[in-house]
């Protein structure tokens, strides 16, 4: 992890957006729309990336599925940090990067496998957590760019990555 907060790039170059929260995702978690939600004061409803399956929609299926990409930032710039959750209705704010911005994602744990990332390997984004995973052959987009070592995660962790694009690689 590169300082203490989501972003890395300055100046920034993507769109912030504020939305309600649905669940009780981290900061650096990827986060999708909430279909057929009316917003609530000019906000829309947001969860997390994969848990808004819809039947002849356009939403997530599977890890690894194209999709846009908005990431949870800290709920409160001055307060908060990338290791405080949020709760379902909190006002938050999703950012949705240009390509080329770092950022400092947050990697799942998968239990069992210790998984090590060097710089350079890719990550898809992980159905049901919003969280990154390592690129595996089912993946349709690889839209981070892991830019720092972590050996054998253990838990969770924020990870240095820049963004390739929605489509990725």
């Amino acid at each position: 992890m590169k300082g203490t907060r989501i972003l890395v790039s300055s100046p920034t170059r993507g769109v912030y957006e504020d939305i309600i929260v649905v669940g009780t995702p981290k900061p650096g978690t990827c986060m999708e729309l909430v279909p057929a939600t009316e917003p609530v004061g000019g906000l829309f409803s947001y969860a997390v990336y994969g848990t808004q399956a819809a039947s002849g929609g356009n939403f997530v299926a599977a890890d690894g599925d194209k999709k846009a990409v908005a990431v949870l930032l800290e709920k409160d710039q001055e307060a908060d940090t990338y290791n405080d959750a949020y709760v379902s209705g909190d006002r938050g704010r999703a950012y949705f990067p240009a390509m080329g911005e770092e950022l400092n994602m947050l990697f799942q744990n998968q239990s069992g496998t210790a998984d090590s990332f060097a710089i350079g390997d890719e990550a898809m984004i992980d159905d049901g957590t919003g969280k990154l995973l390592a690129v595996d052959s089912d993946a349709e987009a690889q839209p981070f760019t892991v830019r720092e070592t972590m050996a054998a995660l253990t838990a969770d962790a924020w990870v240095r990555c820049r963004f390739n694009g929605a489509g990725g690689a």
